[in-house]
């Protein structure tokens, strides 16, 4: 698609890679929480299942009994993976002490812990929704843990 004014503006500012949630993450980190915390696609599956997220450490066993049916979509894998990751994160800011989301600068949301040790949570989310391992569950245990 061919947007001249958006052309004009990419030629003059680059590629915006990330900046525009890494500056709301600074000004509003709670609405940024929020938003990661949506996992929409994630929430329906699970209440389909008959399972609450209730942004709980039980949640996560929960979502770890699912069958893995989005596993025949490949379209569906990708965004449940991300939102599974998105979920986890959200499990582990509302319960770890100190933990917090930070935004990378390419806009990958990931979480950091008191420690300083930084979680990729999106891609143990891909890495849950694609094979199963590790367990939700068992990554939010180890991170709790210290």
């Amino acid at each position: 698609m061919n947007i001249p004014f958006l052309d004009n503006w990419r030629k003059r500012h680059g590629a915006a890679s990330g900046t525009a949630l890494m500056s709301a993450q600074e000004a509003d980190p709670q609405g940024v929480a929020q938003l990661l915390s949506e996992c929409e696609l994630l929430r329906a599956r699970a209440a389909r299942a008959g399972i609450v997220l209730d942004d709980s450490a039980g949640s996560l066993e929960a979502l770890d009994q699912l069958v893995p049916r989005w596993r025949d979509d490949p379209e569906e894998l990708p965004w449940l993976g991300n939102d599974a990751g998105l979920y986890l994160g959200t499990v582990i800011v509302r319960t770890v002490p100190g933990a917090v989301w930070q935004v990378w600068p390419n806009g990958r949301p990931v979480v950091r812990l008191d420690s300083g040790r930084e979680v990729d949570v999106v891609e143990a989310g891909h890495q849950w929704a694609t094979d199963g391992a590790p367990e939700l569950s068992q990554l939010y245990a180890e991170v709790s843990e210290g």
